[in-house]
């Protein structure tokens, strides 16, 4: 398959055009036509996985076509071991929420159209090689998910919606400012991430602070990393359920893979001379801070968001940590915490449709009235918190092994706020689903046939990669290996290395 790449990023493009020519009295049709725009991307995803070579570090699947040659801009496809796991978290969670999308009744013409715009962007942002063609696909999120919010969320939603706008706007800025720094203090204008890598040693390292920090900045908003975190509560509470699935599922993840894609690449000795703060040391304090933050909420769905700051907190601890199972660990946590939060903001969808409130101390007793959907969430609770035998276990575990070596003190912060996030999410169990019944909520059903195939897919993978999890691991080592090769093996690491031998 000679455009794999464009093919899994431009169908869900093609499916909106068609869904918009579609006249508004087949609205009952436009659900299936998102269905039908995913499907084909999931498969090819599939393909992708299964034909990937996991022995080399060179990009496959390439495409290159000259786009603006004047300026050196090309329309490069291509992924690696650092991207391969995403694209198939991404076709996987536009796949489900589409689903969770079904009882949109609000301008459904308009609500798919963008859901599915949106899952080009994101995913022309892990399959794109050349920095103008990964920023335009970072911008072309931005305009659907504001409208997915702003007009589709909750009493709150404009007010959230500009929040989320105006931050992951100055994040836009900040990696603009960065790539046109790039392009032009190179040794070559171009916008070729493979070769401004290969030219990493070209740039002053007084310019690589500079830009590093701006696109540390900028991807951090995403991630959101502390203190850029303030606008994804408010998203998540105002978010219909999908949008918050895929906020959390994959959204979040776009922060550190554009770190690890840009930031470490083509800026190693920046990465290696600042990680340890602004990875290490603000990554410590996602983990502990989203935790306590949680711990006090009252409202489910908040609760669920302030978890995901902490979660991520791993993500960039691991990538600080400069070692190979740190690193490895690190983007197996991405693949990971995508799978958990989406079932874990799908379950909360699901009371909510029934409840139309999320007040997590007016329910109680739930399990006795759906036992399914109790043990659904039971069982999605213990993989966030990292129970062993799930997949969350084994890429925290990774990542605290990593990040012991060089940040032992971090580490053990990082280690012990496992026993807050049990806290939080244990307690939260008990007061919804535990204990005597809440006779208001006598009459709700439990999960049907489309909520039980939304939650299978993702409960299997995380079993799957509890007991397997070198099914993404085969994909991300060689890559991960050599990325974190080029980081310790810049001047800036080897006097380090010799400052602490003497």
């Amino acid at each position: 398959m000679n455009h794999a790449l464009t093919l899994i990023t431009f169908i869900p493009l093609a499916g909106m055009v068609l869904i918009l020519i579609t006249p508004d009295a087949m609205k009952s049709m436009f659900k299936w036509m998102a269905v039908a725009a995913t499907v084909p991307q999931l498969l090819i995803a599939w393909w992708l996985f299964e034909n990937f070579d996991t022995t080399t570090t060179a990009m496959q699947f390439t495409e290159r076509y000259p786009w603006i040659p004047h300026y050196n801009i090309t329309y490069f496809m291509g992924v690696d071991g650092i991207s391969i796991s995403m694209v198939l978290l991404t076709a996987l969670i536009c796949f489900i929420s589409v689903f969770a999308s079904f009882k949109i009744d609000k301008a459904p013409k308009a609500y798919f159209a963008l859901l599915l715009l949106l899952d080009t962007g994101m995913m022309g942002v892990f399959a794109s090689l050349d920095f103008f063609l990964f920023y335009i696909f970072w911008e072309v999120m931005l305009l659907p998910m504001y409208f997915l919010i702003g007009i589709w969320g909750g009493p709150r939603r404009e007010y959230a919606a500009i929040k989320f706008f105006l931050y992951t706007l100055l994040g836009s800025v900040l990696i603009l400012l960065a790539m046109l720094g790039l392009y032009y203090y190179g040794s070559t204008p171009t916008f070729d991430m493979t070769v401004l890598a290969a030219n990493a040693g070209n740039y002053t390292m007084s310019f690589q602070r500079w830009a590093w920090l701006a696109l540390f900045i900028g991807f951090a908003i995403k991630i959101p990393a502390f203190p850029f975190h303030t606008w994804l509560p408010d998203a998540h509470v105002e978010a219909p359920t999908a949008i918050s699935v895929i906020l959390a599922g994959v959204l979040l993840k776009m922060g550190t893979y554009g770190i690890l894609r840009v930031n470490f690449s083509i800026l190693p000795a920046a990465s290696h001379d600042m990680a340890w703060l602004f990875l290490g040391v603000l990554g410590t304090v996602n983990i502990v801070y989203g935790a306590m933050c949680a711990m006090a909420q009252t409202d489910y769905k908040k609760l669920i968001a302030y978890s995901s700051v902490s979660h991520m907190g791993y993500v960039m601890l691991g990538m600080a940590s400069f070692t190979a199972a740190g690193i490895n660990g690190a983007v197996l946590q991405m693949f990971n915490h995508g799978t958990i939060t989406a079932m874990l903001f799908l379950l909360v969808g699901v009371i909510y449709d029934s409840a139309h409130h999320r007040e997590i101390n007016g329910f109680g007793g739930l399990a006795q009235q759906m036992p399914v959907y109790a043990g659904f969430t039971a069982f999605a609770f213990f993989a966030g918190l990292g129970l062993p035998a799930l997949s969350a276990f084994i890429s925290e575990v990774l990542v605290l092994i990593g990040a012991w070596q060089l940040h032992p003190i971090l580490t053990v912060f990082g280690a012990a706020t496992a026993i807050l996030t049990a806290g939080y999410l244990l307690w939260t169990y008990q007061r919804i689903y535990l204990g005597p019944l809440n006779e208001k909520y006598a009459n709700f059903s439990d999960l049907d046939f489309r909520e039980i195939g939304m939650l299978v897919p993702l409960a299997v993978i995380v079993i799957i990669l509890g007991w397997y999890p070198q099914a993404i691991l085969s994909l991300l080592n060689t890559s991960l290996v050599h990325l974190n090769q080029v980081v310790l093996n810049t001047p800036a690491a080897a006097s380090a290395a010799v400052a602490l031998v003497h």
